[in-house]
């Protein structure tokens, strides 16, 4: 009993054994009576069987009563000092732990601000990059329709070249630059399409980015509302109510670690394609100045070219020009020989008669005097030598109808070729050099017009 009362916090001391009870036993063993009681079996000893309850177990009973009575006013009593001094320690510990949580929720929202700043920061930032690469692309657009005027210009000059005729129809310098130019030309925007799409698939990465981001920061924001409306609720306000299973772990929740993780992995991201669209600003910079100073230098060659070839094309025509006044004298000079060739050998006529006639009469010499003599052999020589005579003047007079034939074949190539020289320095001069003349400046070609 002693360590039971040594429990108990009441004041009342509890109850003690009766002392008959402690004497109704010997040697720990309950006293029965031990008479006669007759037979077993008969109603008249049914009252006297040892099965009833004997004093000893009243009093314990009673006892017992007693006993747990005051065990449960002590408890009762225990219970109430209990109640008391726990209602106070949870009082505390509530209000301790309240501040507590509205303190955390105080931290809470400094770190939301803090990722919801960074978030509107990078949005800003991916934004602004954003507008300056679409500005680039459209400088990349207009820079790609620049090239068409350039590539109608070559290819224009390439096809009325084609109509050059005879040994001007010939793969010249400027032919090859043209060529050349075309081909740089086809480079260009072949590359200036790669790089709008390149472009385009950067501004598509910048604006998912940006849509994640704000997507983000309006998690960000409507948490921010809860937890500062959580955070301003208290005991006295009327905004609450019981919501059960609230206080309970979801398996979707994050971690404070995976939630910074989060923003900072968007912010990373976004600044990747930040930092790749800046890059490929300064590319597409690089690609434009390079492609305008490559189209540029060799529009300088082609007109170089063409400036050469027309200075030898005005030479070849003035040499033509002048050998064909040479033939033309030539031919005047050889038709009065031809005139001169025919009046002598018209000459040698008379002559020729003369002695033929004088032989035809000699030959009615009668008799003897039909004699060769010298006159005979004299005049049959002069026969002869008139007769070569001819012969040499109609040969040379042959030669030089050939000759003024060949002059004048000559003189029609040379006005063949002077009129080819004018349709060539026509073409390259009137048509080629003057369409030149709209070629676009760097500025247009590096898509700031």
């Amino acid at each position: 009993m002693a360590a039971a009362t040594a429990t108990l916090r009441s004041t009342e001391i509890p109850p003690t054994m009766p002392e008959t009870t402690r004497n109704m036993t010997v040697n720990g063993m309950e006293t029965t009576y031990q008479g006669n009681t007759g037979p077993d079996m008969g109603i008249s000893t049914m009252g006297f069987r040892s099965q009833k309850y004997n004093p000893a177990e009243w009093h314990e009973t009673n006892y017992s009563k007693y006993y747990q009575s005051f065990s449960d006013r002590d408890n009762a009593e225990r219970i109430r000092h209990e109640s008391k001094r726990t209602m106070n320690e949870t009082e505390t510990t509530t209000n301790k732990t309240q501040a507590e949580v509205t303190k955390k929720l105080g931290e809470r929202l400094q770190d939301i601000n803090f990722w919801k700043s960074e978030l509107e920061r990078e949005i800003q930032d991916v934004i602004s990059e954003t507008d300056l690469l679409l500005a680039q692309k459209k400088r990349l657009e207009n820079g790609l329709r620049a090239t068409e005027i350039p590539l109608h210009i070559s290819t224009d000059n390439l096809n009325c070249r084609q109509k050059r005729q005879g040994v001007d129809l010939v793969q010249d310098d400027v032919e090859l630059s043209l060529l050349k130019e075309v081909e740089i030309i086809n480079n260009v925007q072949d590359l200036l399409k790669k790089t709008i799409d390149q472009s385009e698939k950067q501004i598509k990465l910048n604006r998912e980015a940006k849509q994640n981001l704000e997507m983000d920061w309006s998690d960000k924001k409507e948490a921010l509302e809860i937890d500062t409306k959580s955070g301003s609720l208290r005991n006295h306000h009327t905004d609450k109510q019981f919501y059960s299973g609230a206080a309970k772990f979801e398996e979707i929740q994050s971690t404070p670690e995976s939630w910074a993780q989060f923003s900072h992995d968007n912010v990373v991201r976004a600044e990747h394609e930040r930092m790749a669209s800046i890059q490929l600003r300064q590319l597409i910079d690089n690609i434009l100045e390079d492609s305008s100073r490559d189209m540029r230098e060799q529009c300088d060659t082609v007109d170089v070219n063409f400036t050469k070839r027309i200075e030898e094309m005005e030479d070849a025509k003035t040499k033509l020009e002048e050998n064909l006044n040479k033939i033309c004298r030539e031919i005047t000079q050889m038709e009065s020989n031809i005139d001169n060739l025919r009046k002598a050998i018209r000459d040698k006529e008379n002559p020729m008669k003369v002695s033929q006639t004088r032989l035809n009469n000699r030959t009615y010499r009668p008799g003897v005097e039909l004699c060769r003599d010298p006159v005979q052999y004299k005049l049959v020589g002069e026969v002869n030598e008139i007769a070569q005579s001819i012969d040499a003047l109609t040969e040379q007079l042959n030669n030089a109808e050939n000759a003024r034939k060949d002059l004048q074949d000559n003189r029609m190539a040379l006005e063949k070729e002077i009129s080819v020289k004018k349709n060539s320095l026509f073409i390259d001069r009137e048509k080629c050099v003057t369409t030149r003349t709209r070629y676009p400046t760097t500025l247009k070609l590096q898509g700031h017009q």
